[in-house]
């Protein structure tokens, strides 16, 4: 038996605006779209991976969702020009992670990161 996928579900009061979030801030595509529920994703092939912890690293909260990402840069000037404030960040953490946290639309606590180093 393998795990062939893991989806994160996020509640959210309004999801038409958590869908301009993610497509524009993070530039996700729009999967499937039924009214209740939207999913995104990408085309990427992507491990499966399951994070279980007390909090977040560096003293920080424990994040609803960490997202790789290949330009942090180019993210952080969308979450500031989406005028969303960023909570945590950015720093470079001692396991060789850039990274900041923000908070979605629905108040879901995003971790979002590129690897500065290769991780051993």
């Amino acid at each position: 038996m393998h795990v062939k996928r893991i989806v994160a579900d996020l509640f959210a009061d309004n999801p038409d605006e958590v869908k301009k979030f993610y497509k524009d801030v993070l530039g996700l595509d729009v999967l499937m779209d039924v009214g209740w529920i939207v999913t995104f994703g990408t085309n990427e092939l992507m491990p499966v991976q399951l994070n279980i912890g007390l909090e977040g690293g560096s003293g920080t909260r424990l994040p609803d969702l960490s997202i790789e990402v290949d330009d942090l840069d180019e993210v952080i000037k969308r979450v500031r020009s989406f005028g969303v404030a960023i909570e945590y960040g950015p720093v470079i953490e001692p396991w060789g992670v850039r990274r900041f946290y923000v908070k979605d639309p629905a108040g879901n606590m995003l971790n979002i990161l590129q690897h500065e180093s290769p991780i051993n």
